[in-house]
């Protein structure tokens, strides 16, 4: 059992942003009779959630799956809420953008089932983060909540509920759908949030040497 919290710390600090920009997001409508420029607002909050979601899917689901006991009942059940998330997600980017399937619908009818939605979502995944947390030693956690977090930086920007989310079939899907969302977005001058690179981890000994690194900044720190 691991004794760091550095996975639910990583889990909560995605949500809390993700919460913040959902209440910029709804509080900020598309100007009327410009709805396919879109909105600034409504896009950051739709690309962080899909990023996430997808990266959820890549890394943590299949973590629960091989090394938590019942993992395979708990990520069905993370699954089916995720699946609910991108549903309503689609419906968001559906609505900004002025599908006329959503023309009968207000905002706010939209924008309460995203929260609804989003709240669930959460809260299975904050039990995949315990379960795991529970399950795995502290140097795995902190792999996982690396992979986890760079993940995001290459996943799709759109939500894809009808799509392949697990195994060999999601791994194909993630990278199609990601050049079809990158081509889109940018016929669609859809703004894409850029991640801030993260600082570049230090190599240990072995790594170095693996990687054919012979430098070692320490051993020339003592020579100084």
């Amino acid at each position: 059992m691991g004794t760091t919290a550095c996975l639910q710390d990583s889990i909560k600090h995605t949500h809390d942003e993700l919460a913040e920009q959902f209440v910029t997001a709804r509080t900020v409508m598309p100007e009327r009779g410009h709805s396919r420029r879109g909105c600034q607002c409504v896009d950051l909050y739709v690309v962080g959630s899909s990023r996430h979601m997808h990266a959820v899917d890549e890394v943590l689901v299949p973590a629960v799956e091989h090394r938590v006991d019942s993992g395979r009942s708990l990520a069905r059940d993370y699954q089916a809420a995720s699946h609910e998330l991108a549903i309503v997600l689609t419906r968001v980017k559906a609505h900004e953008f002025g599908s006329p399937y959503e023309q009968g619908f207000a905002w706010s009818d939209v924008w309460n089932d995203v929260q609804e939605a989003m709240a669930d979502q959460r809260r299975h995944e904050e039990m995949l983060g315990r379960q795991l947390s529970e399950a795995l030693e502290d140097d795995r956690l902190e792999l996982l909540t690396e992979r986890l977090e760079e993940a995001a930086g290459h996943e799709p920007t759109r939500p894809h509920p009808y799509v392949p989310h697990h195994g060999p079939a999601g791994q194909v899907a993630r990278w199609v759908t990601r050049m079809s969302d990158e081509f889109w977005d940018t016929v669609e001058s859809r703004y894409r949030p850029a991640l801030a690179p993260k600082p570049a981890r230090r190599r240990g000994p072995v790594e170095r040497y693996l990687l054919g690194d012979t430098w070692f900044p320490e051993e020339e720190e003592d020579e100084l």
